[in-house]
């Protein structure tokens, strides 16, 4: 699974965010990614992924995510 690809299609569609302007080192923060929104992309991604994400810290960054992610499956 391209978690990178995923996780980009999943801003677009629940925070209408460009998918080319998102990278591995695009922050949420640049994105306008705030708490909330992050709480909603994690939940969606635990679905998608079928994995439960426990309490993630410090995913400041979309590589900080795709990394994590990986370490889940």
């Amino acid at each position: 699974m391209d978690v990178l690809a995923l996780i980009k299609s999943m801003l677009e569609e629940n925070l209408d965010i460009d998918p080319s302007t998102v990278d591995e080192n695009s922050t949420f923060q640049s994105l306008g990614v705030d708490s909330l929104d992050m709480i909603e992309l994690i939940s969606d991604l635990e679905d998608k992924c079928e994995i439960d994400f426990g309490d993630p810290e410090d995913l400041e960054t979309v590589g900080d995510l795709v990394s994590y992610i990986k370490t889940l499956q």
